[in-house]
């Protein structure tokens, strides 16, 4: 759930502070452990690296962020695939597809032109 409106939204001082000391435009990414904090406005422009369990995921804070949390946008949890025998097949003929379609465009290519 979200937390109260008479609350207030979380704000991580510390990061605040070090943002403040940034200026507007400067590339340095500002790590962070608070995936629990709010973005606010004053974060706008700068990236800010958020840390994933694992590592800290560099996220660009853009307008649309406002309002969200900083874990939102580094996912803690990485997605492999579904597997199983068909998925496997179909793999396969895909790698063979575009191994087929490589060589197709490369075979014309290297042939000499006649004249």
């Amino acid at each position: 759930m979200s937390r109260s409106l008479k609350k207030g939204p979380v704000i991580d001082e510390k990061l605040l502070k070090k943002i403040s000391k940034l200026r507007v435009g400067d590339k340095t990414v500002v790590k962070t452990w608070s995936r629990w904090a709010t973005v606010t406005p004053e974060m706008i422009g700068f990236t800010i690296g958020v840390y994933n369990g694992k590592l800290h995921i560099p996220v660009v804070v853009v307008e649309n962020m406002i309002g969200h949390k900083l874990g939102e946008f580094s996912p803690t949890k990485k997605f492999v695939k579904h597997g199983g025998k068909m998925q496997k097949d179909l793999e396969v003929k895909r790698t063979e597809a575009e191994a087929t379609a490589a060589k197709a465009v490369q075979a014309p290519a290297a042939a000499p032109k006649k004249k």
